[in-house]
Formats: structure tokens, sequence, C-alpha cells
């Protein structure tokens, strides 16, 4: 797991891998933009806050699945900061990899080794490049859908959290379930089995 604080009680990025039986075709709708509002403590008049966050659901792709050039790839290395205890703070352990010929910059210091942190920021690298190509693919589908039949777009938004109101709305398929708490504690299978049911309406629709 990689989590990037921003100081202030908050999050910039926060990258994790998971494993299990049908993961990726659950949890893959689960991309796009989500809205949270909210009261924050520090809110002494009682207004609602938004914010908002990108999820985006990557599969980790194999050995196979693409090749980085290590020509085309620069390391740098550098010490460690934070928690981490004094083996970590005082060695060169972290590293940064800059693919040149897109710009991606990955970087890693979970492990106390230069090498596993190497290893698994190459991991990242490969699976942001993969998404890369998905989404220039996705642009190309798009573009040519939009030159036959026109395009109406959609907000980036797919999901709103309202604390006030306990409420979670889900606007591709315009759900809304008073379950917050519980969703917020991971109990998203009755969004993700509507989710995918309305996909496989959608998909039949266009096969007749």
């Amino acid at each position: 797991m990689y989590v990037h604080p921003t100081g202030v009680n908050g999050f910039k990025e926060v990258a994790l891998s998971l494993k299990g039986k049908k993961v990726c075709s659950k949890l893959r709708l689960e991309s796009g933009v989500h809205r949270v509002q909210r009261v924050p403590v520090t809110e002494s008049c009682g207004r609602i806050h938004t914010s908002a966050v990108t999820v985006a659901v990557l599969v980790e792709p194999e050995e196979v699945e693409i090749t980085i050039d290590p020509n085309e790839v620069r390391v740098d290395v550098y010490r460690s900061s934070g928690p981490g205890g004094q083996s970590v703070n005082t060695t060169d352990s972290a590293v940064r990899l800059t693919h040149l010929a897109t710009g991606l910059i990955v970087t890693c210091q979970d492990e106390k080794s230069q090498h596993k942190n190497k290893a698994k920021a190459m991991r990242v690298l490969k699976a942001r490049l993969l998404e890369q190509a998905r989404l220039k693919q996705q642009q190309e589908m798009a573009k040519e859908r939009k030159e036959m039949i026109g395009s109406g777009d959609r907000s980036e938004r797919i999901r709103t959290y309202n604390y006030p109101q306990s409420r979670v709305t889900d606007h591709r398929i315009n759900l809304t379930l008073h379950k917050l708490p519980n969703i917020m504690e991971g109990e998203l299978e009755e969004l993700i089995e509507a989710l995918i049911l309305n996909e496989k309406e959608k998909m039949l629709k266009k096969a007749s």
C-alpha cells in the first residue's frame, strides 16, 4: 500500500493492491469521480462542504503484458523520509522512476531495501502505462462514435456521498441508498450488483 499524505490530515494519493475472485470485474465500476458532501468538525456555521476524489481501478499487468525499455527509465535514489526507523531514514533506499517517453513519475519508499522499492515502483509504472494505453484506445473509439452518432457528454461525477442525510447516490443509474455508514464500511454489494445489472441491460439493448 502506498500513501501520500497532504500534511493537513488528508491524502493526495493512495494506491493499494487487491486480490480475490472477480475482484476486478466488480470494482472496475468504481472508477471515476466520487463527490463527498459533509460538515467538517471545524465548520462553526454548519455549512456543507463539497470535495471530490478520483478513483482509478487498474489491472496489475503480468511481466509479459508490457515491456519497458530500461534505457527509457531514469532511476533516482534518495533518502527515505517519515516513519521507518534508523535503517530506513539513513540509507538511500527510496526510489524514483521517470519514464522518459511519457514523463510518468513513480516513487516508492515503503521497503527498507532499494531493490524491493525499485521492483514495486516498476510494477506501478507498468500498470500506469497499461492504463494510459487503454485510455488512448478509449479516446480513439469515443472519437469514432462521436463522428458517427454524436455525443452526449455527462458529468464526470459518478457518485455522491451525503453525510448530513446519510445518503449515497450513484448518478449513473439514479440509485439512492440511505445506508452511508454501511457503504463506507465496505458494504458495496447492493451498489455493485445494480451497476453490473445496468451494464448487462445496456449490452443486450445494443445487441438487439
